[in-house]
């Protein structure tokens, strides 16, 4: 059963019962999400997730699309940039918490100085990853372990030197290495070793290859 707050508006209303009823699919964590905790913050990610560029750089199915998850990326994004060293191995309860934590404070100071970073870790990402968040230039779809990995690995190099000029040639030597692939699995790839494993490992690759 899914419970609507008040503060639900006539949008995510009728997008909820629209799903309810014309599919057998149950709803996504996102989709659940913008029901049950609407605000200012869910809002914020809905519009980080129109950015062109990051469609460029992260593409999804349609389906995908419809079913929120370029949100969840967003989501998934600054809870893990934010507070990944508290993050145990429930995925589902970290980022409500996170969610309904940030929904309480959030405000346009907030949103601006979030959407700055995110836009700043796209930009960089453009520059200097040649595929962007996905393994092949042909890709129409980006996994999410490669997506945390690089976007919060290269927002955390960002916060240590924000000035970062990292070697392209060294960027596409660990992309393409084992180590890397090894950190991007999708074997357990929701617990904490894990977690903290990729989005270091991207972190630490980009620092040490600073021209």
């Amino acid at each position: 059963m899914i419970e609507l707050t008040e503060k639900a508006n006539e949008e995510v209303r009728r997008d909820i019962f629209e799903r309810i009823n014309t599919g057998s699919l149950e709803l996504e964590a996102m989709e659940k999400r913008r029901g049950i905790q609407p605000g200012p913050f869910t809002d914020f990610l809905s519009e980080c997730a129109g950015i062109p560029l990051f469609k460029d750089l992260a593409p999804l199915p349609e389906v995908s699309e419809n079913r929120r998850d370029r949100e969840e990326l967003v989501l998934r994004f600054f809870a893990y940039l934010n507070k990944h060293q508290k993050f145990q191995n429930r995925v589902s309860d970290f980022l409500d918490e996170y969610l309904d934590e940030t929904q309480k404070t959030f405000n346009q100071k907030c949103a601006k100085s979030m959407r700055k970073e995110f836009e700043l870790v796209l930009k960089f990402v453009q520059d200097y990853f040649p595929y962007g968040f996905k393994r092949h230039l042909r890709d129409k779809l980006t996994p999410r372990v490669r997506f945390e990995a690089i976007a919060v690995g290269v927002a955390l190099a960002l916060r240590e030197n924000n000035h970062l000029v990292p070697d392209k040639n060294s960027i596409q030597t660990w992309l393409n290495s084992s180590e890397f692939k090894k950190h991007t699995t999708s074997d357990a790839s929701n617990s904490r070793p894990k977690l903290l494993g990729r989005i270091e490992f991207v972190r630490d690759e980009l620092l040490n290859s600073a021209i």
